[in-house]
């Protein structure tokens, strides 16, 4: 048996302050030839072929079966318990030890290691001193997966063996003081180790619970769809699982505190500050109003009952239609309008909610049938004429399946006299059911009454959305919301401090509801928010500190920026949709896309990975074919403009900053620029799924969705690592900032190093460890184009 002289096999486990790094990988040191860490899709260039050789040697490699957290959180200071579960997938018996790197503040203490329920004693490594293992490991196995980690010290146990095929179950326990940046705690546990495994891990669980002895406000995660599960306002239990996954993106979970009714907190990210900085601003309405002090609102639900809605479309919608009307609250008013060629009201005018009414209502929605044509005009002016109260909340759950067929048909025409029949700001919320309806129509409605669209695909239970959409707007706690920021020492000939902020209009802030916005600011320093609105019938004002920084150190809140470019994306693509094309507007989306790496279905091209060879000599290349594909826009209705909406609505209310999906998997060598196609992505209310295939863990992968089969396309050619994106082109990977870049006629600004040699690691120790996770991205065979400091590099 071969024996380790500084570490056999190690698991490494990276912690910073503020930061759970409780998972890891396993590294081989001192093997008989170079052992990278396993990739679930490793990329393997062609070779050319070559004279037999002899087998290799058995391969050490592994895979991570399983891998549960769970945590508890009690104010500031996290208890952490790890769970993973290894399997030696590798015929021969490694020698493994458990490694985790240290935090720069030393904020972990109580750290215990168990491997099968055995306590294993760890020595402690100075960052000098772990570094040498890190660089070690990076020279001897010609692989840069641990550059990520330089700079920080360790802990290592000692070497124990796994046998062939044989499993281990390490178990980590360790208290944390967990990063705070004002009332906002950060806590962060690195899943996208994960992804140096051989195969999909099995199982995926996280359970965190938060105790708090201030009244916890919002609770936030930008890199996953977490389920947050209060029991009273001190505590909060929060819920991730998954199964076979490759890990895409670390866990991050945000928290604020505060006393009183409403909270709200600001993070904010400025990478130059010669330029406009980046803001995230959570916010939490608390109230505790009992039932008879909340304020009573107005519901009508408008149901189609034409010819298409009947079937299965118009059993949900009756379904769909008592739920609603059996989880109304006492003094809330009521109606329901039935339209197909013509249009029909339970009662002619709004009912007060008792059980007398409610009974009477369930014996008109019995009675629907499908059958005619669709007056949408008619219904939705027949709604609007019935609210006359101002001072209560009022809320219009539109339901279509198809196109105006009856009354006035004319688009432009609908809308305008839907705006003028809203005399008191009635919200109209769409349901586009099905891929006849005229989504643009919808969009329209919703922009012009102060209310959204939600589109159900047709293989989607209509009932499971309209529950979901009326369990969110049930409980308004604060109507006609208003959300301002004052900086400090601001001149009002300087124009507003803050500009772009999306969502564009906040309306209502529901009960159980957190608003996630975010926006640019142009000047730094101190300063105020403000969320005023109506609490019932009277006007509220609530204000809070904040600090807009001047520049920021390192890329901890980067994430923000690039939520703030998804969603300027979906409204620079609404803007297009419902006002017209432009070309600052189509020059802008061309240029978010390819700095996030956020595809779209009019910006796929930046995909390709053998782009026409006159792209680097015509900068409007890009902006030629996204004008193009941009012309699609102007379908209205089927399913490309359908799955168009559908895709803009996520791009606008995404809270999940776009991630990477992990390594690229394998192209076919006959067709290596062909994409896979995937599956589909929760986007929460009016989310979008697909079964073709399993769901990425994480934030938004590098996809985009095809309009005509409203499908997800699984791009292999982009990667998200970090605050950059990478493109392929054949067995090279180009930085953003240097995609048309051309190596032959722009050789004299390149510096070509040699991986793994003495300038390399000279780079490494000059680098960012945001910058050496972007090296770290590179594979055996490939080539990097990345600038660093000003410089362009070709790493090879």
């Amino acid at each position: 048996m071969r024996r380790a002289i500084s570490l056999g096999l190690g698991l490494i486990l990276l912690l910073a302050a503020g930061q759970a790094w409780g998972q890891g990988v396993l590294i081989v040191i001192d093997p008989p030839h170079p052992v990278p860490l396993p990739r679930p899709y490793p990329w393997i260039p062609p070779r050319p072929p070559r004279p037999p050789v002899p087998p290799p040697e058995p391969p050490a490699t592994y895979k991570i079966k399983e891998l549960a957290l769970q945590t508890r959180i009690v104010d500031q200071v996290a208890r952490v318990q790890v769970s993973q579960s290894f399997v030696n997938t590798g015929s021969r018996q490694m020698e493994v030890a458990f490694v985790f790197p240290l935090p720069y503040d030393g904020a972990v203490d109580q750290l215990t290691f168990m491997v099968d329920g055995k306590e294993i004693p760890a020595k402690l490594l100075p960052a000098a001193e772990a570094r040498s293992v890190y660089e070690g490991y990076v020279r001897r196995n010609l692989d840069p997966a641990l550059l990520e980690w330089i700079g920080t010290g360790m802990f290592k146990t000692s070497v124990f063996p796994v046998p062939p095929g044989a499993e281990r179950k390490v178990n980590l326990r360790y208290n944390q003081l967990l990063r705070k940046d004002g009332h906002v705690t950060d806590f962060l546990f690195p899943l996208s180790t994960a992804k140096y495994t051989s195969a999909p891990v099995e199982r995926v669980s996280i359970e965190a619970s938060i105790e708090s002895t201030v009244a916890i406000k919002s609770v936030y995660s930008p890199t996953h769809a977490i389920d947050v599960k209060r029991s009273d306002d001190r505590h909060a239990t929060i819920r991730f699982e998954v199964k076979n996954q490759v890990p895409a993106t670390d866990f991050r979970l945000f928290y604020d505190v505060a006393k009183g009714e409403v909270g709200a907190s600001v993070l904010s990210y400025r990478p130059e500050a010669s330029d406009d900085g980046y803001f995230l601003l959570l916010a939490s309405p608390q109230f505790k109003a009992k039932s008879a002090e909340r304020p009573a609102k107005t519901t009508i639900f408008v149901a189609d009952r034409s010819g298409s809605m009947s079937g299965k479309k118009m059993e949900q919608a009756k379904e769909a239609l008592k739920f609603v009307l059996n989880n109304l609250r006492q003094d809330d008013t009521f109606n329901i309008i039935a339209y197909d060629s013509s249009v029909e009201s339970f009662r002619p005018e709004l009912q007060k909610y008792d059980d007398e009414t409610r009974k009477a209502a369930l014996g008109f929605i019995e009675g629907l049938y499908a059958g005619g044509s669709t007056n949408i005009d008619g219904a939705l002016g027949t709604a609007l004429d019935m609210i006359q109260d101002a001072k209560r909340p009022s809320y219009v759950i539109f339901l279509t399946d198809g196109l105006p067929t009856a009354g006035e048909t004319n688009e432009a025409k609908i809308v305008d006299q839907a705006r003028q029949r809203n005399k008191h700001r009635t919200r109209v919320v769409n349901l586009g059911v099905g891929y006849d309806v005229n989504s643009r129509l919808l969009d329209r409605l919703a922009r012009a009454n102060y209310g959204q669209s939600e589109f159900v695909r047709p293989d989607e239970d209509l009932e499971v959305h309209v529950s979901r959409l009326h369990n969110r707007i049930s409980a308004p706690v604060m109507t006609d919301v208003k959300v301002e920021v004052d900086v400090e020492k601001g001149k009002t000939e300087d124009g507003p401090p803050i500009n772009r902020v999306y969502p564009r209009d906040v309306y209502d802030l529901f009960e159980g509801e957190q608003l996630v916005l975010v926006g640019r600011y142009k000047r730094p320093g101190n300063a105020k928010i403000v969320v005023q609105g109506k609490v019932g019938d009277k006007v509220s004002k609530f204000d809070f500190p904040a600090e807009l920084t001047n520049k920021s150190n390192d890329e901890s809140y980067a994430f923000v920026e690039k939520l703030w470019a998804m969603r300027r994306i979906g409204e620079i693509i609404d803007e297009m949709d419902l006002k017209g094309k432009n070309d600052e507007l189509i020059q802008e989306l061309v240029a978010l896309s390819t700095k996030h790496g956020i595809l779209t279905p009019y910006t796929s091209f930046l995909a390709d990975e053998n782009p026409s060879p006159h792209l680097a000599a015509n900068p409007a290349w890009g902006f030629d074919r996204a004008r193009e594909s941009l012309r699609r826009l102007d379908l209205a209705e089927g399913r490309a403009g359908f799955a168009q909406r559908a895709e803009k609505k996520f791009l606008q209310e995404s809270t999940i900053a776009p991630q990477s999906s992990g390594f690229a998997m394998p192209a076919p060598a006959a067709d290596a620029a062909s994409l896979a196609r995937g599956g589909g992505r929760a986007s929460g209310m009016g989310g979008m799924s697909a079964a073709a295939a399993p769901a990425r863990m994480g934030g938004p992968a590098v996809r985009y969705r095809d309009i005509e089969s409203d499908r997800e396309v699984d791009v292999q050619s982009v990667q998200i690592v970090g605050n950059e994106t990478l493109y392929r082109r054949g067995s090279q990977w180009f930085a953003a900032s240097v995609k048309d870049i051309d190596l032959t006629r722009d050789a004299d600004k390149v510096k070509t190093v040699e991986r793994f040699s003495d300038e390399y690691f000279q780079l490494v120790a000059a680098n960012t460890p945001a910058e050496n996770t972007v090296l770290a991205r590179q594979q055996a065979g490939e080539e990097l184009i990345v600038k660093l400091r000003g410089q362009i590099y070709r790493l090879r």
